[in-house]
């Protein structure tokens, strides 16, 4: 399998209900380095996995949605717990849906999966893989 990586950095704030939080039920801030992970078995035409620049800027735009947000105040997050893995399947399935919407080109048709990584840290980090 070929894999190419991008990265990107997003800043937000939030909070989270339920005990296991700890004071992280409190409003705080969190930033993250993200990066994406896109896979296929085959090189396409070009002999890439998909062009590097389109990657790097549909990454942009899909942070750019959430950057500098309190996502406790975000319809989309209404009552829920936007955890570091939960931000990572949201990342992940925005640029899917890119994707699938050619945004990165006709040869990213033949991807087979996205992996977004979110690091918290140098100690910590959360991601998730989907196929495509």
């Amino acid at each position: 399998m070929f894999s190419i990586t991008v990265r990107d950095h997003l800043m937000i704030a939030h909070s989270f209900r339920g005990e296991v939080f700890g004071p992280a039920q409190r409003l705080h801030g969190a930033t993250f380095l993200v990066d994406a992970t896109f896979r296929r078995a085959e090189l396409d035409d070009d002999n890439i996995v998909v062009d590097i620049g389109l990657a790097t800027q549909e990454l942009g735009a899909v942070v750019s949605e959430l950057n500098y947000r309190n996502l406790d105040s975000e319809p989309d997050f209404k009552d829920t717990n936007t955890s570091t893995e939960f931000l990572a399947k949201v990342i992940a399935d925005r640029l899917a849906d890119r994707v699938h919407a050619g945004a990165l080109g006709e040869g990213a048709h033949g991807l087979a999966g996205i992996t977004v990584t979110l690091h918290e840290s140098h100690i910590a980090w959360a991601s998730y893989e989907r196929a495509l």
